[in-house]
């Protein structure tokens, strides 16, 4: 489980809050839906709970363990896709993806077959051998997914993870994200494209100005929205 709570950010040198005192709570099985506006407060929140910002006050822990408090233990639970892919681009796939398994210590034999799934399943097998520097910006976002799931995380993040993946891509990420949901992960991702969001999502938070606005399930935001064929209507009515 995850659990948030009472998590404050503030911009640097300023007494505005990035995110203003927020409290979440997502359960094993889960996908969760982080939505927001530009500069709402997403990115923020996400890289407190990876532990790349800490966090003016509050508290996240992940299977009772602080993130703050024992940062190894949480890390090795959590795989990250940021909104922009940074890769060692000197690096050759393949090189990178074994780089990250050592760091999660999964051994030579289990690696093999998880790389030559994924990376045929997201259509990047040829060119493990290339460079990084030499890839697309959909390709650097393949080998970082499945770099990611290399670990089979119980807290997979997200964010912004469609972004310049192919359709088919897009699809076969939405599935692996329910499978691993269905076998006890927590899927927490954020994305500006409403309608994936509305079809995959178990549950969804929106957050707007560092504060979150509503949560639940789409029925129960339908309950308290005026406008409430979609999610797009409804969170335009919340945002704007």
């Amino acid at each position: 489980m995850l659990i948030i709570n009472n998590l404050s950010k503030s911009y640097d040198n300023s007494n505005i809050k990035a995110v203003d005192n927020i409290n979440l709570t997502i359960k094993p099985g889960e996908i969760f839906g982080f939505l927001g506006p530009n500069g709402a407060g997403k990115t923020t929140t996400i890289k407190m709970i990876v532990g790349l910002l800490k966090p003016d006050g509050g508290r996240i822990s992940l299977s009772g363990i602080d993130i703050w408090e024992n940062p190894l233990d949480a890390k090795s639970k959590i795989s990250y896709v940021p909104d922009n892919p940074e890769v060692y681009d000197k690096l050759k796939g393949m090189e990178y993806l074994n780089f990250i398994a050592d760091m999660y210590g999964i051994s030579k034999e289990l690696r093999l077959g998880k790389i030559k799934y994924y990376t045929e399943l997201f259509k990047i097998n040829d060119v493990l051998g290339d460079t990084i520097g030499s890839y697309s910006h959909g390709m650097k976002q393949k080998i970082v997914l499945t770099s990611a799931l290399l670990n089979e995380p119980e807290l997979f993040i997200l964010d912004e993870p469609m972004v310049g993946l192919d359709p088919k891509s897009t699809y076969n990420l939405k599935e692996i994200m329910r499978k691993m949901c269905d076998e006890g992960s927590i899927v927490f991702f954020s994305t500006h494209v409403l309608e994936v969001a509305e079809k995959l999502c178990d549950r969804i938070a929106i957050i707007n100005k560092g504060k979150i606005i509503t949560i639940g399930t789409m029925e129960e935001l339908r309950a308290h929205a005026k406008e409430r064929e979609s999610l797009e209507n409804i969170f335009l009515e919340l945002t704007e």
